[in-house]
């Protein structure tokens, strides 16, 4: 998950990249609205919604294509929250056939987006100010939200009731993604995860004892410098969901830091988001049945 440990590690990756790689990569970055479209993309429709939880009024953007009914996917960002590079996954995600809903975790405490054009957690200052968000945040307040968020998504025409959902989640959203699966267990058939963390801790509330009540497949990509901080975590968790039997797809993406799967990060890697994203594709057409 993403702390201080894990923004120290980009940044020194980022002081070890050659000038001119740097600016291939920031090229990247300016590139967040021109993410590739997939084949035969959908006409999509999206719109800023506020839900009803039993906490307050959660602002969120739900997408589907315009026509017809198609899978759930309830999305859970990363630290920096719901923004523009969020709404275009989400609008790409839509274009292969999915009705998604892309969430702002942190409505306790501000709307979003939270953050000005140049900031990201890696500034002192920027943590500093995210850090009473995530202080707002509990395991029972996520079940609560997750409970709130699926009835959204079910309640829309242009979401397929007869088949599963799916939820995805980014950094401190992989935890997330779990409390979800465990909470609506009856709905969830197809949970993906990127760089997250935080999976399994020694409290009574660790993610990782939720398994046994899930009914999802599993994606779990990793940050390999995440893998390097928590390498035993990966192995419990692949213990944890074959115990459960539930499949599961655990994978250390090679080469990369933590936060390379959002066009607007750092750390942004083309190649290695786009393996990701065809492996959740491919999740959620085998298991959204």
């Amino acid at each position: 998950m993403c702390d201080e440990h894990t923004a120290d590690d980009n940044e020194a990756y980022l002081a070890g990249v050659s000038r001119r790689q740097f600016g291939v990569m920031t090229g990247a970055m300016g590139l967040t609205m021109l993410l590739p479209a997939p084949a035969n993309a959908a006409v999509i429709k999206g719109r800023d919604v506020s839900i009803t939880t039993p906490d307050g009024k959660a602002d969120a953007y739900f997408v589907a294509p315009a026509t017809g009914k198609h899978p759930g996917v309830l999305v859970w960002p990363d630290v920096m929250g719901l923004r523009p590079a969020f709404r275009q996954m989400a609008d790409r995600l839509a274009q292969s056939g999915y009705a998604v809903l892309v969430v702002n975790q942190f409505y306790r405490s501000t709307k979003a987006p939270f953050l000005n054009p140049g900031e990201s957690y890696d500034q002192p200052a920027v943590r500093a100010r995210i850090a009473p968000f995530r202080d707002a945040l509990t395991a029972d307040g996520t079940v609560r939200d997750a409970k709130a968020f699926t009835a959204f998504i079910d309640a829309q025409p242009q979401t397929d009731r007869k088949r599963g959902l799916a939820t995805t989640g980014y950094c401190m959203g992989g935890p997330m993604v779990m409390r979800t699966a465990a909470a609506v267990p009856a709905r969830y058939r197809a949970a993906a995860t990127f760089h997250g963390g935080g999976f399994v801790t020694d409290t009574p509330d660790s993610p990782h004892l939720l398994i046994p009540q899930m009914k999802a497949q599993y994606l779990i990509a990793i940050a390999a410098n995440d893998d390097a901080r928590a390498p035993t975590e990966k192995d419990m968790l692949r213990t944890a969901l074959a115990a459960a039997k539930l499949p599961a797809e655990i994978e250390v993406y090679a080469g990369t830091m933590h936060g390379w799967c959002p066009p607007d990060s750092k750390v942004y890697n083309a190649a290695q988001a786009d393996k990701a994203w065809a492996r959740m594709l491919a999740l959620f057409d085998k298991a959204l049945v």
